[in-house]
């Protein structure tokens, strides 16, 4: 038996049950953790809602992202050995003490980074990596939007932004976060509760406005985040923690400035395990680089995994959130 949070039932963070399950050994192709740290995201409250379905049904392990070590392997699995140190993304299954998963999506950890960064970089270091260098590859001169810049994902993407030599622009939600922003690589913050943050876009680009808008808010920054963009420009949708974008007329884009739209996922982006290799290698190396720094701003025991869902849903945190295992 190892202690585990499942979801019986969809709604708020009380379905979030705490509670000990019988794992069975890993199948051929797979590969028993002993997890140390599982990330916490948006997504999970997703899944947690029933605004994504589960793939396995009720009930279900939440959790879409964690770090450990090896404890077993199942039949045919050669490239990973007992004792070697992972992180991983797949659906569901991460907030237990220990796992089977499928041995094709998980990423041996350098020695650099610990248990807790991967557990905090997986899923969102990842995302950033893809959102930056393959959805819209930013380049030195290129000015960026990036809502809820002080997330877990907008923290990272700042620094990664400002590396890459783009401007940078990012929305908060108070004058706390607009600092620890700026300490990670924002040049320009917005107090989106205070402020029209597209007019704050013009002012602070002097009317040339935006290249690409990266945003995981949805609901409430939708369509607004089409004026921030210059001709050409790019919305880049990767999350809905307001709610998703409602559908809307494609004509929307071409009154704009001929506009290109785009909602990408990690994981079609790390399909193969090839693609996966290569996003997980170029952001350990920015990361052991030092260009860019994972805060991890809030650590919480596994069985309190309903008040860390509370504390993110309320816009209560700042950075990276983990579940200690």
């Amino acid at each position: 038996m190892v202690a585990a949070v499942r979801v019986h039932k969809h709604g708020g963070p009380e379905v979030l049950t705490y509670e000990d399950i019988d794992i069975p050994p890993p199948s051929a192709g797979q590969v028993r953790l002993r997890q140390h740290a599982a990330g916490i995201n948006f997504i999970d409250t997703y899944f947690r809602m029933g605004m994504y379905p589960s793939p396995v049904g009720l009930p279900f392990v939440s959790g879409n992202e964690g770090a450990g070590e090896v404890i077993a392997l199942g039949d045919g699995v050669t490239d990973l050995k007992v004792g070697d140190r992972v992180g991983y993304v797949v659906p569901l299954g991460a907030y237990a003490a220990e796992r089977n998963l499928p041995a094709a999506r998980a990423v041996k950890l350098p020695a650099a980074v610990t248990y807790e960064q991967a557990a905090a970089t997986m899923l969102k270091g990842m995302t950033v990596c893809y959102l930056l260098r393959r959805t819209f590859e930013v380049q030195k001169g290129n000015t960026v939007l990036i809502h809820a810049a002080a997330g877990g994902v907008g923290l990272i993407a700042s620094q990664w932004a400002n590396a890459l030599g783009a401007t940078v622009i990012g929305t908060v939600g108070s004058k706390d976060k607009a600092e620890l922003a700026k300490a990670n690589g924002c040049h320009h913050t917005i107090l989106y509760r205070d402020e029209d943050f597209v007019a704050r876009v013009k002012e602070i680009t002097g009317g040339a406005l935006c290249d690409v808008v990266y945003d995981g808010v949805g609901k409430t920054t939708f369509p607004a985040s089409l004026d921030c963009l210059r001709p050409l420009g790019m919305f880049v949708s990767f999350g809905s923690s307001s709610g998703p974008v409602d559908a809307f007329n494609i004509n929307l884009l071409q009154t704009k400035g001929s506009l290109f739209a785009t909602r990408p996922t990690l994981n079609h982006y790390a399909a193969k395990r090839e693609d996966l290799l290569k996003l997980a290698a170029e952001t350990f190396d920015v990361i052991s680089s030092g260009k860019v720094k994972i805060p991890v701003n809030q650590r919480y025991p596994l069985k309190d995994a309903q008040q860390a869902h509370r504390d993110l849903e309320s816009r209560g945190t700042t950075g990276a959130s983990i579940l200690l295992t």
